[in-house]
């Protein structure tokens, strides 16, 4: 009896002992990778804070001392890297970096942008090159357009070096000049001139994000188009004469009737994979009278369709434009004096097309639209992207939805951007392409926080946990199974 209760009490001696180890090595762990971790977003905030004060506005466009700084960074840590820049223009370099692999699968193409749109400093109330921190933001030009996915990919590539990760696909790194308006130095150049140094089955770059209310998660979007932008222009011709005396042909009369006519027209809803998933998804996680809405318009012909679309051109006009060709009529001029009619007037429709629209068909529509002999109408001159998409089946896409789910506990979107990203010259090479970004709080938009925006920042917490997304979706990809 006694014997039995000794053996009892070290059974459970040993039990407690053994739980203790296991929960000391659990927190040691803990503490190890928290360790880790902060050691990592140190690292981040030290690069992306030299990435943030190095001024690459463009124009004028100089991407030199931050590719130096890059291609430091990369030697430094064993990496082969190359630059790539157009004769004249040495100082808007291209950097290409490639970790190789076992050649078993194509490689992954990490893409960033070294630019960033220019600034005008008085308007900023921390100056626009300092990376300057306060409550929880990091403030400064390109904080979210492009440098977070900058660091992001840089310190991917440097993470998975470190480590020394087994790969089966080569991870090439294309940090590029002139996404900002000056691509013919930059992403035309690369895919035109140096494609091979890029070649690869899928690209990783900006375009999606998370979106964040009230600090909390909403959803997450990843791009997998987008828009192509077009001009048109209209030319309306009139007999001059005396503003004194009105005549029915006063160009500029005619010029607002035309561009009134287009502003009211609206080119029909064309559904895609991508744009039909969004919708379906989005309803899911929205309120009943918004989510009967999105799933109103995957029946665009139906009377709830029509209205639906109506809601969304008065309310949302950024889901109507998801929906469909858009037209923006945004510069027009005539005239030169208050008392001369002039003879001719102009103006400048911003056009952004659906991916698999025909242009020339829209341009012949816009004209039965202005309906007058008088008004010319036709392309205006423009950097047009080509064309092109991604497909939501593919291995990229469903690493990069599951990667997200991890790290963000959240429905994943794809998106059709209504604006350009230069992974459409990447997938007119028929690269399949994905826009991933930072969390980033919907308020912050209106509040003149956002991209382009006098007052950039990027909440310091998410730009450190979106590092860790993209090199767990990075390395998902490329690791050697």
């Amino acid at each position: 009896m006694k014997s039995g209760v000794i053996a009892r009490g070290l059974r459970g001696i040993l039990t407690s002992t053994l739980l203790s180890s296991v929960a000391i090595a659990l927190c040691g762990g803990a503490m190890a990778a928290d360790a880790d971790n902060a050691k990592m977003d140190a690292e981040v905030l030290q690069h992306f804070t030299k990435f943030i004060q190095t001024d690459t506005a463009d124009p004028p466009g100089n991407e030199k001392p931050l590719a130096d700084y890059i291609v430091g960074l990369l030697k430094a840590e064993g990496i082969p890297v190359q630059t790539f820049a157009v004769k004249g223009q040495e100082h808007r370099p291209n950097i290409v970096a490639r970790l190789k692999s076992s050649g078993k699968k194509k490689p992954i193409l990490l893409m960033a942008h070294l630019d960033t749109v220019n600034v005008d400093p008085k308007k900023w109330t921390h100056p626009p090159f300092s990376a300057h921190r306060e409550a929880g933001y990091i403030y400064g030009r390109g904080t979210v357009d492009d440098k977070d996915n900058l660091v992001a990919a840089v310190m991917t590539m440097i993470d998975l070096k470190r480590r020394n990760v087994p790969l089966d696909r080569d991870l090439i790194l294309l940090a590029e000049a002139g996404e900002e308006g000056s691509t013919q130095v930059g992403i035309e150049f690369m895919a035109n001139e140096h494609f091979k140094e890029i070649e690869s089955e899928y690209c990783i770059a900006e375009g999606g994000n998370v979106t964040r209310e009230a600090g909390k998660v909403k959803f997450a979007s990843i791009q997998t188009l987008e828009k192509i932008p077009r001009a048109i222009a209209l030319k309306s011709t009139g007999v001059a004469g005396h503003g004194s005396v009105p005549l029915k042909t006063n160009s500029i009369a005619r010029l607002a009737t035309a561009v009134s006519k287009i502003a009211d027209w609206q080119a029909p809803i064309k559904l895609n994979e991508t744009t039909a998933a969004y919708f379906e998804r989005l309803a899911t996680i929205s309120s009943p009278e918004d989510a009967a809405r999105f799933r109103a318009v995957l029946k665009p012909e139906s009377a709830e369709g029509k209205a639906a679309f109506q809601y969304f051109l008065e309310k949302d006009p950024f889901h109507a434009s998801v929906l469909h060709t858009s037209l923006s009529p945004n510069i027009i001029d005539g005239g030169y004096r208050v008392n001369v009619i002039p003879s001719e007037a102009t103006a400048t429709i911003d056009t952004r097309v659906i991916p698999d629209e025909d242009a020339e068909a829209l341009l012949v529509e816009v004209r039965k639209v202005v309906n007058d002999p008088a008004v010319e109408v036709g392309w205006a001159p423009r950097n047009v992207r080509p064309a092109g998409t991604s497909r939501l089946n593919t291995e990229a896409f469903q690493v990069l939805e599951a990667v997200t789910k991890k790290h963000y506990h959240t429905t994943v979107l794809p998106t059709m951007s209504t604006g350009a990203t230069d992974m459409a010259y990447l997938r007119a090479k028929g690269i399949q392409c994905y826009g991933v970004g930072v969390a980033m709080d919907r308020e912050d938009g209106p509040l003149g926080f956002g991209a382009h925006s006098d007052q950039e920042r990027i909440v310091e917490s998410e730009l450190y946990r979106f590092v860790r997304f993209h090199i767990e979706a990075a390395e998902t990809l490329v690791r050697a199974k």
